[in-house]
């Protein structure tokens, strides 16, 4: 497994020291919204760290080691965090973490329905025109945080998107793959130098502290538990699993597409759903956000060009060590926003690059009304609805909040199902993605 259309997918080959170098860019690249849900929500920073960490490795266990996915803080749930403590009140958010866990359940059901009757019966449900679309809205839904990073500082974020082009572009040897972390170091002098960072926090932090306390974990409600807010908590958070479940299978489509490997026919998409369904269970009992597979990361793959999963594991590595020292956790948290969000413009549109080529290589006929109508509706209302506000509605006096990514990838997928089909059936990510090399490692 060496280099194969322009992809490195053994790192072995360019030795420890610039793999581990490449295993910080992918940390760097998922910090910056893996911590913005805690500090949204009031969960522990150094928890979501540590079980981002932890929940990665176990979903490459899971995998087989074979995608490289990372998983961090998932943005969906935050309506359902908000539901039930407004104001990040320490003793209810536990309970919005147990209904998170309940959603990551359905996970592991939708993982073994597609073991009981197969991917494709289901995949069927998710073609090109599909995935494509929702893929593309994923970042571009995603870039409106990166801007409003950036108006922290214009120059400071340019200053990081300049670097990250110019390393990528005419860079050569290892400065062409570490590009965002270049960029990163760039911006954050430039950020030094303008008085954009406090290093207040960081002095003040203990070197060595454990990620997270009794009294965060979902086990600590049990002691007097509060049955209305339980039933509360699970009725409106688990539904959202609804949503990301379809995100998820964008994803790893965008995942496959990028890496030029069929990642949902092997290690195939019950893993990998089984994989983020566990560490979303594992970190929510133990007070960090749900999980997610990172866009920002899968950004990193497309622009390096490195798809070894070993790489992504020695970033996991490193958050699960970060977390156990509040004041590197610190440190890292003083980059600024708009350093994170200069970094963030390129990672969120190299993923909505990624499904414009799901799209283009897998030939969609762009010519027919069922394919525009489902493109057109998926990508109006995942970002019309994600600039105006999720659509919420109450069942029973309990308000469900749905985003416009779910919006738009329920619509789709029912479209999709509804619609007149063309005689030829769906069968899976086109055999455009599957490369040489891996039909002769297979052999």
């Amino acid at each position: 497994m060496g280099d194969q259309k322009g992809g490195i997918y053994d790192a072995k080959q360019l030795g420890t020291p610039k793999m581990i170098v490449l295993g910080l860019q992918h940390m760097f690249a998922m910090f910056g919204a893996t911590v913005l849900v805690p500090a949204l929500t009031g969960l522990s920073v150094s928890a979501t760290l540590l079980f981002a960490g932890l929940g990665t490795l176990l979903f490459h266990f899971l995998t087989k080691g074979k995608v490289p996915a990372f998983l961090g803080s998932s943005f969906a749930f935050l309506g359902g965090y908000f539901a039930i403590a407004p104001n990040g009140e320490k003793e209810l958010l536990p309970y919005a973490c147990l209904g998170v866990a309940c959603a990551g359940v359905l996970y592991l059901v939708l993982a073994g329905l597609i073991k009981a009757f197969g991917q494709k019966k289901v995949m069927r449900f998710f073609p090109p025109i599909v995935t494509g679309p929702i893929i593309i809205a994923i970042g571009l839904t995603l870039s409106s945080s990166a801007i409003d990073n950036c108006k922290q500082s214009w120059i400071v974020a340019l200053i990081a998107i300049f670097v990250v082009v110019i390393c990528n572009i005419y860079g050569k040897g290892m400065i062409k793959i570490v590009p965002i972390i270049l960029g990163v170091i760039a911006s954050y002098i430039a950020a030094v130098l303008v008085g954009l960072v406090d290093f207040a926090p960081v002095a003040d932090a203990a070197w060595i502290g454990l990620p997270f306390s009794g009294s965060d974990t979902v086990f600590s409600i049990f002691a007097n538990p509060d049955k209305s807010l339980i039933i509360t908590a699970i009725v409106t958070i688990m539904p959202i699993a609804l949503a990301t479940m379809v995100e998820h299978i964008g994803d790893i489509s965008a995942i496959s597409s990028t890496t030029n490997r069929n990642f949902i026919e092997d290690p195939g998409l019950h893993r990998t759903l089984m994989g983020d369904g566990l560490a979303t269970i594992l970190a929510s009992l133990f007070g960090a956000p749900a999980n997610t597979t990172y866009g920002e990361n899968t950004g990193v793959l497309s622009l390096t060009k490195v798809y070894d999963p070993r790489v992504i594991r020695i970033a996991a590595y490193f958050a699960v060590a970060v977390s156990f020292s509040p004041k590197f956790a610190a440190l890292i948290s003083s980059i600024p926003a708009a350093t994170i969000g200069g970094v963030s413009i390129v990672l969120y549109g190299m993923i909505s690059a990624v499904g414009v080529r799901n799209v283009v290589e897998n030939k969609t006929d762009f010519s027919k009304s069922r394919t525009i109508i489902i493109a057109a509706l998926i990508l109006g209302l995942a970002i019309g609805i994600n600039y105006s506000g999720a659509i919420s509605f109450t069942i029973s006096s309990v308000t469900i909040s749905l985003s416009g990514l779910a919006v738009g990838a329920l619509v789709g997928i029912i479209l999709n199902a509804v619609l007149p089909m063309e005689e030829r059936e769906y069968k899976g990510l086109d055999k455009s993605v599957v490369t040489e090399g891996e039909e002769t490692a297979k052999a």
